[in-house]
């Protein structure tokens, strides 16, 4: 088939023929970012003979790394846990030959063929590129929060909801991860407080029921935090305000949960691909970026489902994409 049909828009004149790369180290398929979109990604490169490099992060297996249960995701009818599912997905890829190297991108460009992707000072050049670095946790940025991120505020109960046994907590936001963050706090805290800044819930039916019917699980709505309290021992509680009039109220607490949302993962791509107001990557034709040969999935793309099985999609069509566009460089 003739890449014109698939990527009418690619812009392939002068691309350079396979095998001719440079660099200290030359691949047809570097993946950067894991999770699910980047292992499924590889496993599809893999097996498709692309000889794929990956640089998983330094936390490799993304945001689902951080979820402890997942029951949404086809063949698991008991559900799974996050991280185990992420184990299952890179063995898999392994074993079909994806090679994963778990390493932080720094900075990358795609002004020429073969792309350059840099790495901890060294040097990669690859034929195509496939991005799946995700997004990241928001936090409120509000006074006091600085000195107690990972002293009693964070952004993972999965990583650290067993510090605070017996201890009550709030978790700030009205979306699923909020309440999921709040149920599991459930197994460890004495009392779970959701802080919500409007009256209306984000979060699915599912998800909202089954917190607000927790009988340790309170919820305060039309409250926002303004900033943290604390003393020589850590975290306090916190001053939620009003934001309908202002007012003022304490919360004590001795740990804390940002639930609040996202953002891509993209700022070593500033200028090189096409991204929107938010920093998601905008695909131009199929799982194309702005930049022919320069593919993209998930969460660094995906504003609307945010799903494991969507993005696990989206991988399996960014490899299968790369493999057409490798295909018609002859």
């Amino acid at each position: 088939m003739c890449v014109s049909r698939i990527f009418p828009e690619a812009g392939l004149k002068d691309v350079p023929p396979l095998g001719m790369l440079v660099g200290s180290e030359s691949h047809k398929v570097i993946i950067i970012g894991s999770g699910p979109a980047g292992y499924t990604a590889g496993l599809y490169a893999a097996r498709a003979l692309l000889d794929p490099l990956m640089f998983a992060g330094y936390m490799s297996g993304g945001q689902l790394m951080l979820t402890s249960d997942v029951e949404n995701f086809p063949g698991y009818p008991a559900g799974i846990g996050g991280p185990e599912m992420m184990i299952h997905m890179r063995e898999q890829a392994e074993r079909f030959g994806l090679e994963v190297r778990d390493k932080n991108v720094e900075r990358v460009d795609f002004s020429e063929r073969p792309f350059g992707i840099w790495v901890e000072g060294e040097e990669f050049r690859s034929e195509a590129v496939i991005i799946c670095t995700g997004a990241e946790a928001l936090w409120l940025g509000v006074e006091g929060e600085d000195a107690h991120k990972g002293r009693g505020i964070s952004t993972c109960a999965t990583c650290d909801g067993a510090f605070f046994r017996d201890e009550e907590i709030i978790v700030i936001g009205g979306g699923d991860s909020a309440m999921e963050e709040a149920t599991f706090l459930t197994r460890f805290a004495s009392k779970v407080t959701i802080v919500h800044r409007r009256e209306g819930f984000r979060a699915s039916k599912v998800m909202y029921e089954r917190a607000v019917s927790h009988p340790n699980i309170a919820i305060k709505t039309f409250r926002q935090v303004k900033s943290w309290l604390s003393d020589e021992n850590g975290l306090t509680g916190a001053v939620l305000e009003d934001p309908r009039d202002g007012s003022e109220e304490e919360i004590a607490c001795t740990g804390a949960f940002i639930a609040i949302g996202h953002k891509p993962m993209t700022g070593f791509l500033e200028g090189e691909v096409e991204m929107d107001d938010s920093g998601y990557i905008v695909h131009t034709e199929h799982t194309m970026t702005s930049v022919a040969g320069v593919f993209a999935a998930g969460d660094v793309v995906d504003k609307r489902y945010r799903q494991a099985v969507t993005a696990a999609g989206m991988g399996c069509q960014a490899a299968m994409d790369a493999e057409k566009w490798l295909e018609n460089q002859h």
